[in-house]
């Protein structure tokens, strides 16, 4: 005779978190990459774009944390719109040298694809082990 053996899948059902809203991340990247850039500038990182790379990419990597996919290139984008006419003399001139504006470009996409990656990850790692009966015995 088959013994049923009852098993608690969770205490309460949570959902895996929603991503916010592209327009709400493409204003905090927006909002935020101009006060990264103007925080560097003030405190003598003018001129130094690796600085400002490495700090809006770990910015565009922090918002993609809670972004979806598609949000990527545009918060990519802004984040080198304000790196670009900001970060490096000429101020406020956007200008386009290719190699290295696309190095930029991918830089910055790249580190906003990983951040939303690695939430997504999390996420679904997380969605598994709430619905996975855990053993008691």
């Amino acid at each position: 005779m088959n013994m049923i053996e009852w098993r608690q899948l969770s205490v309460g059902m949570r959902p895996v978190p929603e991503p916010v809203a592209t327009p709400v991340i493409w204003s905090a990247a927006f909002a935020g990459a101009l006060l990264l850039v103007a925080v560097l500038n003030s405190l003598g990182g003018h001129g130094r774009p690796t600085l400002a790379l490495i700090a809006l990419s770990l910015f565009a990597a922090v918002l993609g944390l809670c972004a979806r996919f598609v949000a990527a290139p545009g918060t990519a984008v802004l984040c080198w719109l304000f790196l670009n006419a900001f970060a490096i003399p000429p101020v406020g001139v956007l200008t386009w040298a290719g190699g290295r504006d696309g190095t930029w470009l991918a830089c910055l996409l790249g580190a906003t694809v990983v951040g939303t990656a690695c939430a997504r990850v999390v996420n679904a790692r997380a969605g598994y082990r709430r619905i996975t009966p855990r053993d008691h015995g």
